[in-house]
């Protein structure tokens, strides 16, 4: 049976419905109550599912309780230019690889915190996550849907004027201030999409639609990813990976974020993210000059 994973009030349980089932409990102690933790258990999950029909939960789910899915990952990948139309709309050439670089984990946060902005130069780039389930390394493509926990919703934050602020450009600091990688609101296992290799998402932007695909036009697709990512490094549980964004970035559309916007991040089968834009500071970073 599939199942629906959360990180709720730091506990991890999961969803039926609008309730939820705390695992320590469903699975009498088999489970870690820590989210990270219980991840490495998500073998137990198709079955205990089922265990929630007819129990009495623990409680109804209340999104602002809800945190990232996967809170602490060994590592965060990004998958950049991953569909045609941004690589179009980016003026960039299609790649022959994947262009993947790191987001430092302490960038992940809750579903619905705030996006914290220092510059007029932050964009959205909601994105399909996938968070991995059995590790391993050298992953063959064939076997790698067996090695993802679930699918979750995120948002790859980008501060432009640090991304751009060398050449060439680095990717893994602006995309990696505190707050620039909100996920969820929950995993599901990929057995619960009505079809796993055709994901939607859509992005919001104060109502506005920004974006709007599905992962049948990722360059590389995720079974590719896992397997291009295991033959360079082991992947392990609770490993993170953006997948990439479609079309529709706001410096594309010279519409970047400000104090107050809301971001709204949709999956079909997993659910929405809601974010709000609070302007924090101004940058303020050393400039270095040659001599």
């Amino acid at each position: 049976m599939a199942f629906t994973f959360a990180n709720h009030a730091g506990r991890a349980v999961l969803v039926d419905g609008d309730s939820f089932h705390d695992l320590e409990a469903l699975s009498g102690g088999a489970v870690p109550s820590d989210p990270a933790a219980a991840l490495a258990h998500g073998d137990k999950f198709h079955d205990l599912q089922k265990k929630t029909a007819g129990r009495p939960p623990e409680g109804r789910i209340d999104v602002t309780q809800l945190g990232a899915p996967s809170p602490a990952p060994q590592k965060v990948f990004g998958i950049g230019l991953n569909y045609k139309t941004h690589a179009a709309e980016s003026k960039m050439d299609v790649p022959d690889n994947p262009v993947v670089f790191a987001k430092f984990s302490s960038c992940i946060c809750a579903p619905n915190s705030n996006v914290e902005l220092r510059s007029n130069g932050v964009d959205y780039e909601g994105e399909i996550v996938v968070i991995i389930g059995k590790g391993g390394r050298d992953i063959d493509r064939i076997d790698a849907w067996n090695h993802v926990f679930g699918i979750t919703a995120g948002q790859d934050v980008s501060d432009r004027p640090v991304q751009m602020a060398s050449k060439p450009p680095h990717f893994d600091l602006g995309k990696s201030f505190d707050t620039f990688g909100p996920i969820g609101p929950v995993a599901v296992s990929p057995d619960a999409l009505p079809d796993r290799d055709v994901i939607a998402i859509k992005c919001l932007v104060n109502g506005e639609e920004r974006q709007n695909d599905t992962s049948a036009n990722l360059i590389f697709g995720i079974p590719f990813l896992i397997e291009y990512l295991s033959h360079i490094t082991t992947l392990h549980t609770g490993d993170v990976i953006f997948t990439g964004t479609p079309a529709g970035v706001g410096a594309a559309q010279k519409k970047l974020l400000r104090d107050g916007d809301v971001i709204t991040t949709t999956i079909d089968g997993v659910g929405t993210m809601t974010n709000t834009c609070v302007r924090v500071a101004d940058h303020n970073l050393p400039l270095v000059k040659k001599a």
